[in-house]
């Protein structure tokens, strides 16, 4: 038997996936149940909330170091792992720091970099 408990944030978007996940593991012979809790208080609900955006914080710390080493050889292929890494860590994001829009930009210019650089090769 595996256990576990998740903390997210009572959005329309996560209440709908973990309904449908329950639905799945429920059709799958599982048992699964869905609970909303609030925090004990507004201390505890910023200090949640803290820890979600630090996790998230670090995450695209990671991804902008990856995109300033892809600079150096800036390949399509490394700009679409990139992009669905970026898409993946936006998933868990559920309270837009800074440092998304700054993760998104980098690999926008990224793009750029590499279009321009197979515009150059195609009309070589």
């Amino acid at each position: 038997m595996v256990d576990g408990l998740v903390a997210l944030p009572s959005e329309a978007k996560t209440v709908e996936a973990f309904d449908w996940l329950a639905d799945e593991v429920l059709e799958a012979g599982g048992e699964a149940w869905t609970w909303r809790g609030r925090p004990g208080s507004k201390d505890q609900e910023q200090a949640l909330r803290e820890r979600m955006t630090a996790a998230v914080v670090e995450e695209y710390a990671a991804l902008l170091v990856e995109v300033s080493d892809a600079r150096q050889e800036p390949s399509r292929r490394t700009v679409e792992r990139l992009r669905r890494d970026l898409h993946k860590i936006e998933g868990r994001d559920h309270f837009a720091p800074k440092e998304r829009e700054q993760a998104r930009r980098a690999i926008e210019r990224l793009i750029a970099v590499v279009e321009s650089t197979e515009e150059r090769e195609v009309s070589r």
